[in-house]
């Protein structure tokens, strides 16, 4: 929890609040689709999922909301973030295992913690 609200501090300023709008917000231009990797660690399965915004995306039993999604402009270093919130819908499993932005650049940063499956942003379109 402390590495997730260190995260949010310093990346803050980096990124525009709450879901995509129309326009440009900084150096972040809003998409409508995250393109995701998925992985079932038990069985070595490798997905790749799109995620279109405000739609729950399943994986296993992980379901999967993208609330945001951002790239960098043609002109700046590649990187994507996306706003995910992951529910897990085994029977019992009360916690939501992640909600927060999620970096392509830097995967390890805020990370999805979960003993069966993987997930990481590979791209916004």
């Amino acid at each position: 929890m402390r590495r997730l609200v260190l995260a949010a501090l310093l990346l803050a300023p980096l990124l525009p609040p709450g879901p995509a709008s129309a326009q440009t917000q900084g150096n972040w231009v809003p998409a409508r689709v995250a393109e995701l990797q998925a992985l079932d660690k038990v069985t070595a399965r490798i997905s790749v999922l799109e995620a279109p915004l405000d739609e729950v995306v399943r994986f296993g039993t992980l379901e999967i909301r993208v609330s945001a999604c951002h790239r960098r402009p043609p002109d700046d270093p590649p990187d994507s973030a996306a706003w995910l919130e992951v529910r897990d819908t085994r029977p019992g499993a009360t916690e939501v295992p992640f909600r927060g932005w999620m970096f392509a650049a830097s995967p390890g940063l805020n990370m999805l913690e979960h003993p069966v499956y993987d997930l990481r942003v590979l791209a916004c379109r």
